[in-house]
This record gives C-alpha cells, structure tokens and sequence, in this order.
C-alpha cells in the first residue's frame, strides 16, 4: 500500500485546524487564524516525523505533551498558567470527541486496507472522513457545554465590572443573566442595567431624580446648563419585565466598561447603561446583569428587547 505523506500531513493539520477552533470558540478566545494554521502545521509535521521513525523520543509520551502544550499556547497565547491549563484541559477533551467520531464513522464505513503505524492512522483514511469526523464531534461538544453552561451556579456567574463616564469610574458586581438580552434599538449595542442608587457617583442626581421627565422629552427643562454634556449620551430603551409591559428605560452611553474573566479583562466601549429604579438583589450580592452576549463575540448585532428581571 503507497502511502503519501502530504496527506498524512494535510489530513493531520486539518483535524488539529478543527480541534483548536472549536477549543477558542467554546472558551470564547479572540482567535487569530495564522496562529491556529502554524499550531495545526505543528501537530502535522509531528505525526509525519512519528510516522518515518526519524527520532525514537517523538513517540514518548512526555513529547506528546510538551507538543500539546506547544500547539495550544502558540494558537492561543495564554496570558496565565491557570487560563493555559484550562484551554490544554478542553483541548485535550475535544480531540478524543473527535477521535471518538472519527472511529465511529470509521467502524460504519469499514475501509479495509487501513493501518496505524505509531499512534498515525495511514491508507485509504479519507480526508473527509477526518473533516465529517471533526464537525461532527465540534457539535456535540458545542451541545454538550451549553448543557452545561445553563446549570452554572449563582456564585459562577458574578463578574466585576468597572464604568467611566465622563472621568468618574464605578466598580460594580454584575450578574450574568441569561435573561437579558436587552439592545439599544437603533445601534443594537448592548445594555447592561444597574441599579439607579448606584449610579449617583457617576451620574448627576438632577439625571436620577427626574428620569421620566427625560423619557417623556423634557430632558432641556430638567437639566442645568452644566450637565447638558450628558444630552448627547441619552438613549431610550423599550423594554419588559415582570409586571411591566412595554416599558421605556433611559439609558446612557458609557464612554468605557471593563469586564473581569477569571483572569483577563476585556475593555468595551460600545455598552449602554440603563437606569433601573428597584432593587435586582435583595441580598446585595449584585447591583447590575449583563447579557450573554457581552461574555462572547460581539460580531453578530441582534435586536431583541426582551429584558427579564429577577426578583
């Protein structure tokens, strides 16, 4: 049987292309695709190098690892040990997912002149097999953490996050509720709500003591010459909420909103913040909710308003 060893390379570089993308794209990684080829192009020179016996160590063990190290840290940059570990942890879980599929779809089409030569898969091993392979097992992970993200607990879905508008900063704990998916209607930026009491470091109290008057159009007769700069940052929001339909919120545009995950800090300058005039905790363990789509990429603009608040 002739083997060629362009395409055990190009057949191993595109299952790593799959198992790494699916690893960002469930960790949420800003992914950079000249990263992900040059770390596939790792793992596939490795499986041809294992294949020929050039050097005896490449089939240790140890060399396996340090090579999934090398693969995940040069596609992703890990700016910690512990966010490292993590994507090596999901790297690892997504290749024997797919390998599991792999051989699956292996069992069913039965390829008979088919053999593995140091841990390599060779012979009429179709390239497509190993891409049908790699879909299929990137959605039945996909699936499978979104299962999973629905039972995180209240304590796992608290995130501080840091405001300035107009030179004055406010740190806040925000929740992640799944719930809001509230947007400004006409740019379809998202909306994070806080609490009114919170915002009068940041917000003159003019603002927050006559915020239906703003809402009804009567913003000029309510605000003083000095605050007028704050004019250009109004935005209503229509909304609903429990025992509330078809509600108005005045929101304004912040100038910055830093987002705290696990270890990384994500600077935002495209976010509104509503005004919310009750209580969202009775226990104080959060003053503001955030949407899902703040936590994941912002590249799809969606115009729900169907805001959800929790008593």
């Amino acid at each position: 049987m002739t083997i060629y060893l362009d395409v055990v390379l190009l057949e191993n570089l595109c299952m790593n292309y799959i198992i790494l993308f699916a690893t960002g794209y469930i960790l949420k990684i800003k992914m950079k695709h000249w990263r992900l080829l040059l770390s596939s192009l790792l793992g596939g020179v490795y499986a041809v190098v294992s294949y020929l016996e050039i050097l005896p160590v490449y089939s240790h063990i140890l060399t396996k690892i340090m090579l999934s190290v090398g693969m995940v840290y040069l596609a992703f940059y890990a700016k910690g040990i512990k966010i490292l570990l993590k994507q090596i942890i999901l790297f690892y879980l997504i290749s024997f997912v797919f390998g599991g599929c792999a051989f699956a779809l292996l069992y069913f089409i039965k390829p008979q002149d088919i053999l593995m030569k140091n841990g390599v898969y060779v012979g009429t091993y179709p390239l497509k097999i190993a891409v049908l392979g790699g879909l299929i097992g990137f959605i039945l992970t996909y699936i499978a953490f979104k299962i999973v993200k629905t039972k995180l607990k209240k304590k796992d879905m608290i995130y501080q996050i840091s405001i300035k508008l107009n030179n004055k900063s406010l740190n806040l704990k925000a929740m992640l509720d799944t719930g809001n998916l509230l947007k400004e209607p006409i740019t379809g930026m998202p909306v994070i709500v806080v609490e009114k009491q919170e915002l009068s470091s940041i917000i003159p109290m003019t603002i927050l003591e006559h915020i239906e008057e703003i809402v009804g159009g009567d913003a000029q007769k309510v605000i003083s010459q000095e605050e007028k700069e704050y004019l250009t940052k109004f935005r209503v929001i229509p909304f609903s909420s429990i025992g509330k339909e078809n509600g108005l919120m005045l929101g304004l545009k912040a100038d910055e909103v830093m987002i705290e995950k696990e270890e990384e800090k994500e600077v935002r300058e495209d976010i509104i913040i509503g005004i919310f005039p009750q209580t969202l905790s009775k226990n104080h363990t959060y003053t503001a909710l955030i949407g899902l789509d703040l936590l994941e990429r912002n590249d799809i603009h969606e115009f729900t308003t169907n805001f959800k608040v929790k008593y």
